[in-house]
């Protein structure tokens, strides 16, 4: 397994195993939803972060709202989300996305956002209202908050625990040591800073770790010891797959019974809810994490 990550490597594209091929996106639901987020100019990271399961999810009725634009203001190594100088903030984009999930008829809606570092507040004040908003248009619904780090600006992680999603999110992402490489701006030890207070607030935490980046399977374990250090409640394993020649290669396709493996083991260290498969995702699956 390679020990590092190389751009040369992206010169020899590995081919994918059958586990990782998708049903192409079709059904009314989904042509629902397709149609529903084109009428509002609404960002999922279904779409912006190029996800797999896109096809299964809105097909079901059901999409991650991405809110403060779909530009971010960090370039990490593995995201297809565009990097640069992000448009102003639509004051009007809370109300936006409460009205789709009313609309959609959504139980379990799944909210993440850009990194917004171009901002004083991270974007926290808009995070708080969204998340009001739609508590106000469908008080039955239940959320899951996929946030970034703020920067480590603490008052503004304060305002998501004020405003207590049912599940709070935050990706470690990779290994420490591929953590420069993989999250260029974000900080390993910071994250789990983020998880651990969210736990303090009080919050139902969540983290996930993208697997095939040319990390260790001890360093894998280690990892996920790491997020149970700070109580984390589940866990999200998945495969990392390059979405275009610019991003970092795959370094290795890890099997489905490895996946098998890293869930059972994860359920032993304490993991409330563990979610491993080649095709998973962060938001899949979210309303069974409620638990």
């Amino acid at each position: 397994m390679s020990e590092s990550i190389s751009h040369k490597e992206n010169e020899i594209r590995i081919k994918k195993p059958k586990w990782l091929r998708v049903k192409l996106p079709t059904g009314e639901n989904f042509k629902k939803v397709r149609a529903l987020v084109d009428e509002h100019n609404l960002h999922t990271i279904c779409e912006s972060g190029s996800c797999p399961n896109m096809g299964e999810c809105w097909g079901e009725g059901t999409a991650t709202f991405m809110i403060l634009g779909n530009i971010c203001t960090r370039s990490c190594g593995f995201c297809a989300v565009k990097t640069g100088k992000p448009e102003e903030v639509d004051q009007f984009e809370p109300g936006k996305v409460a009205h789709s999930v009313k609309t959609m008829g959504i139980k379990h809606a799944v909210i993440t956002s850009v990194d917004r570092d171009d901002l004083k507040d991270g974007g926290s004040e808009i995070w708080a209202q969204t998340v009001r908003a739609v508590r106000n248009q469908s008080p039955g619904t239940t959320m899951e908050t996929l946030i970034p780090d703020f920067a480590g600006h603490w008052e503004n992680l304060q305002k998501i625990i004020d405003v207590a999603p049912e599940i709070v999110s935050h990706n470690l992402e990779t290994v420490r040591r591929l953590t420069k490489q993989v999250r260029i701006q974000a900080k390993y030890d910071r994250s789990l800073e983020v998880l651990f207070r969210l736990k303090k607030g009080g919050m139902r935490t969540k983290s996930g770790v993208m697997l095939g980046l040319g990390e260790t399977e001890q360093e894998v374990i280690e990892t996920m010891e790491d997020l149970r250090s700070v109580q984390v409640d589940i866990l999200t394993l998945g495969q990392y797959l390059q979405p275009t020649p610019k991003h970092l290669p795959v370094a290795e396709f890890i099997t489905p019974e490895k996946f098998l493996e890293y869930k059972e083991l994860g359920l032993k260290m304490g993991f409330r809810y563990v979610e491993s498969g080649p095709l998973v995702r962060s938001s899949y699956h979210a309303e069974k994490h409620l638990f």
